[in-house]
């Protein structure tokens, strides 16, 4: 895929977004940025449905038996050795859903919601979960609906499942929880009517199967892998205008450097790097005469140390979408058993380590584009290497210029430093020693928005920086889309020639990094390769 644009969907229907057919197992990353991104349509495909009628027939019948079956006569986790009676298999599964719905702090986000309820609805629908086709049309007439079912964000370990802000989403579908309307908690029973949606009922094992799961894991870190795209694209641009006005050399980044070592990541961007400085009148200006040998590392050794983060992001991109197409609940159903009778089986597929360990490789990857760049900016306000006003003020002294904005910058790098720390290396055992290993993968996801945003405000940071820069070079002029750039920054921040109150410039130039502004410049040059990978 070239980005993460998505693809062209069939013409919308009246009144709807465009319709999207989800087939189990074949979610696109296209696909799941639609829906990510709502008014999207999703309709199932119709040709899961005989296996989803098999594996629930399956279930039906050892809910009618004399075995135990975990999740469906047993209770749970350690209480697994108490059975059941008939009777109560129906409100087994609701006070499963009742008792785990114990989550805490700020509610997801809709665009993390609508992701859950998707691939939650994709990974039943592949047949291997035991419920009924009303199950899973529920989940997807809530989401084409727009209704976003309120879970709080903590309460997570990403092991047996996301199990308590799964309970909390199924509990809205059930109609005793809460939905988020116009960033109000309501009473799920009132917005269900409302939307024409007849509250869920549970059967046997569909309470089980709906919470357990890696959907809320995988769906934070898409989130952030989403949101990660237009701030590395920025990165990119404000690295490239860095490198200009540092009067940095373009040798770096020649093709046969990096040939040799092979890493695609560090090809790629040393390609984008040679096309964002092309036509430079400033970097031509300085090709002879010129007496440094070597540009700072921050400079020199931008495709080695960002190319090695677009690798780890394009590899994340690979497990999560492996992670959002697999089927993940407990025990599975395989309806098509070599005994003709079929068979379920427990497993562990609802340990969230593959998702905890892409999450924490993102988080590194995403603080090292952040750290390079404030060693950018230290460099830029450093006289004795960018040869530069000190701290890009015309009058220093009388004026303190870049000297405080970049202990800001310095501030967050530092705190992305403890952010970094891997989530997946802790574990705390929970029911009582029957899950005694769990990857802590909610949290590695869920706190990558936080990296985010510092790493945002800090590339925010070095693009002023950067544009101050370049204007002590004038009437050298920087490369056509370098140009495009600073162009952007100056339509909302004038030049810094004297000290003045700073924070607001910093929000504008930071909302360039985010909106994706920037993104449009970076993706404008032509003959690229694909920032992400097709996965």
């Amino acid at each position: 895929m070239s980005s993460t644009h998505p693809s062209p969907q069939p013409s919308p229907r009246r009144g709807e977004g465009a319709v999207l057919t989800l087939t189990p197992g074949s979610l696109s990353l296209e696909q799941l940025l639609a829906i990510h991104a709502g008014g999207t349509h999703v309709e199932l495909d119709p040709a899961c449905r005989e296996g989803i009628r098999a594996s629930a027939a399956l279930v039906q019948r050892a809910a009618a038996g004399d075995a135990a079956v975990y999740g469906v006569n047993t209770g749970f986790g350690k209480l697994a050795n108490q059975r059941i009676g008939n009777a109560e298999l129906d409100l087994l599964q609701l006070n499963l859903i009742r008792s785990h719905s114990v989550g805490v702090g700020a509610p997801l986000q809709p665009p993390v919601v609508r992701l859950m309820l998707a691939m939650k609805a994709a990974s039943l629908a592949r047949g291997a979960s035991g419920v009924r086709e009303s199950v899973i049309d529920t989940l997807l007439a809530v989401l084409n609906a727009g209704l976003v079912p309120y879970v709080p964000s903590q309460g997570s370990v990403g092991a047996s499942g996301d199990l308590a802000p799964l309970s909390h989403m199924t509990l809205a579908l059930l109609g005793e929880g809460e939905f988020l309307v116009d960033g109000e908690r309501r009473a799920a029973a009132a917005v269900l009517q409302e939307a024409g949606i007849a509250p869920l009922t549970l059967a046997a094992k569909e309470g089980l199967a709906l919470i357990n799961g890696t959907q809320t894991s995988t769906a934070l870190a898409l989130h952030a892998f989403l949101a990660f795209e237009p701030v590395l694209e920025s990165a990119l641009v404000i690295g490239a205008l860095t490198v200009d006005a540092a009067r940095g050399s373009d040798g770096p980044f020649d093709p046969r450097i990096h040939a040799l070592r092979g890493q695609p990541g560090q090809i790629d961007v040393a390609q984008y790097y040679r096309a964002l400085l092309a036509g430079s009148e400033i970097r031509r200006s300085h090709l002879e005469g010129d007496d440094r040998v070597q540009d700072p590392y921050c400079l020199r050794c931008q495709p080695q140390v960002v190319g090695a983060c677009l690798d780890q992001l394009r590899h994340a991109a690979l497990v999560l979408l492996r992670e959002a197409n697999a089927v993940t609940d407990n025990p599975l159903v395989f309806a098509d058993g070599p005994d003709g009778e079929g068979s379920m089986i427990s497993g562990g597929n609802f340990h969230a380590e593959p998702v905890a360990l892409a999450a924490d490789a993102m988080a590194v990857a995403i603080a090292e584009v952040g750290a390079i760049a404030e060693r950018r900016i230290a460099m830029l306000i450093d006289a004795s290497v960018s040869r530069l006003p000190p701290f890009l003020t015309p009058d220093a002294g009388l004026n303190s210029g870049f000297m405080i904005a970049h202990v800001t910058a310095a501030s967050l790098a530092s705190e992305n430093k403890s952010l970094a720390h891997p989530a997946s290396v802790d574990s705390l055992p929970t029911s009582a020693n029957q899950e005694d290993h769990v990857s802590m993968a909610t949290f590695a996801a869920r706190r990558l928005q936080a990296m985010i945003d510092n790493t945002a405000h800090i590339l925010g940071i070095e693009l002023l920086a950067a544009a101050q820069g370049i204007e002590f070079l004038r009437p050298l002029a920087s490369s056509k889309a370098l140009e495009q750039a600073h162009a952007l920054l100056r339509a909302q921040c004038p030049t810094v020639d004297r000290d003045r109150y700073l924070a607001p410039d910093i929000e504008r130039a930071t909302a360039l990094v985010t909106d994706g502004a920037l993104s449009r410049v970076f993706r404008a040059l032509p003959g690229l390769p694909a920032l992400w990978i097709p996965v």
